[in-house]
């Protein structure tokens, strides 16, 4: 079957209206509930940009600014309760109060957490609907005393993935539909097809998510301005490690700058001596949650044992640290590299980009991946836990993606009883046994399938 592609026309200059999974969720959320939401997230993902676009849809959209409305935290600060504190916002803004139309939007939170926990009165007032944002919020309000259980929801919002992105680029619905529905019956794509889609995951390889990165290339699809965006995002985040932990910011920031190296070697699992020869993970490990806490850093923790849960076997010193978006990481080896990705050069290690790649793919799905590594059976690239059972999953760049020597001794291991495997690559699709040999952009439908929701009721007749 011949599938065709539009892809969107490109006007320099022009910022898009880009399309995010997100808009979905916040208009369920707000149809099904009447809590507050508060999104959280790396910078620079387009939470703000989100919500406004959300906001629209509501006759008066209300936005208080903690940076650029200081005065705003000290009125807050004072107020006695929850009509005090909407009768000092009014006073802070020229938009109509509507009940039951109004949404109020508090960007920037983590310059006032007292907002987070005055939510809850406000509320259950029940006049208004409200959602709050603002950088670095797993850092600032990781240790939140007050947290306002049952009347405010949390969501994590991620760079663009796989899928947004070429819904983005102009890749139809119904090319994704069917991409699924060969994903669903493991049947193999179009070979036209097939070839189109691995061009765009390259793509996606050097633009990655960052929202100013993909307008970037809408714009006028020069690589060389994309990267400038990308460069421009890392200063920001390395600004932010200086500026928010300044009795870690040298450790956390040659951390930061190792990931590339480090994902480059053999094993991918972050060397703590290339940091300092007596460097101990104690003395380091609030640097490395600092960048997890931040969204800057992804790390993927080895497990003893690949079976349920496999949070137990959870090994919380030995990772490996990816970034929180793949183009991030190519604009930070040497320059050039995103044409050579483009033509499919030879001599590029792409194992540790398809890698990070994947990893942002899952998590951005909800999933919590670990690797595993045994020196008897070898190395997993990622085991995940999926509708109750655990999925390994191998990640290959090359030619040789049927040699998968630990993949094969863990399926043949009397102790684990996997009924499936999944071997990313770049061909077709096709399966050998329990082996789904998928080509890398089908990580895009790797995620929880919906299930009935299971009841139970327990007989208490006989306590009677």
């Amino acid at each position: 079957m011949m599938l065709n592609f539009t892809y969107n026309k490109c006007v320099k200059g022009e910022l898009f209206m880009l399309k995010r999974k997100i808009d979905n969720y916040l208009q369920d959320y707000y149809k099904t509930s009447r809590n507050a939401l508060l999104i959280t997230g790396a910078r620079q993902t387009g939470k703000t940009y989100s919500i406004r676009k959300y906001g629209e849809r509501y006759k008066s959209f209300i936005e208080i600014n903690f940076v650029e409305m200081p005065e705003a935290s000290a009125a807050i600060r004072g107020a006695r309760d929850s009509k005090d504190i909407l009768l000092r916002i009014s006073a802070l803004t020229n938009q109509e109060f509507i009940p039951g139309e109004t949404l109020i939007f508090f960007d920037e939170v983590q310059l006032c957490p007292e907002i987070v926990t005055a939510i809850k009165f406000l509320v259950e007032d029940g006049k208004y609907r409200y959602i709050l944002s603002g950088s670095l919020l797993g850092v600032h309000l990781n240790d939140l005393r007050s947290e306002p259980v049952g009347y405010m929801g949390v969501k994590e919002m991620y760079p663009l993935d796989f899928e947004e992105f070429i819904t983005n680029i102009g890749v139809q619905e119904s090319v994704i539909s069917t991409l699924k529905e060969a994903w669903l019956q493991h049947a193999a794509v179009d070979e036209v097809v097939h070839a189109k889609m691995m061009e765009l995951f390259h793509l996606y390889l050097i633009v990655g998510g960052m929202p100013a990165a993909v307008n970037a290339y809408l714009s006028d699809n020069n690589l060389q301005h994309v990267r400038a965006a990308q460069l421009e995002i890392l200063h920001l985040y390395r600004r932010d490690i200086s500026q928010y932990d300044r009795n870690n910011k040298f450790a956390i920031e040659e951390i930061f700058n190792l990931i590339p190296s480090e994902l480059n070697a053999q094993n991918k699992r972050f060397i703590l001596k290339n940091l300092n020869e007596k460097a101990r993970f104690s003395r380091y490990e609030n640097s490395f949650l600092w960048l997890q806490r931040a969204g800057v850093g992804l790390p993927i923790y080895n497990v003893e044992e690949p079976q349920v849960p496999l949070l137990l076997s959870k090994t919380r010193n030995l990772f490996k640290l990816f970034q929180s978006d793949v183009g991030l990481l190519a604009a930070q080896y040497a320059g050039g590299i995103q044409l050579r990705l483009l033509q499919g050069e030879t001599d590029i290690n792409y194992g540790a980009i398809y890698e990070n790649a994947i990893a942002q793919e899952l998590v951005a799905h909800g999933l919590s991946p670990y690797y595993y590594n045994n020196k008897k059976r070898g190395e997993l690239d990622f085991v995940i836990e999926l509708n109750g059972e655990v999925l390994p999953i191998e990640v290959k760049s090359g030619k040789n993606y049927k040699a998968h020597s630990a993949l094969d001794k863990v399926l043949n291991c009397e102790s684990y009883h996997f009924s499936q495997a999944i071997v990313f690559n770049n061909y077709n699709l096709h399966t050998v046994g329990s082996i789904v040999y998928a080509p890398v952009y089908m990580v895009m439908f790797l995620a929880e399938t919906e299930s009935a929701p299971a009841y139970y009721k327990i007989d208490l007749s006989v306590l009677k």
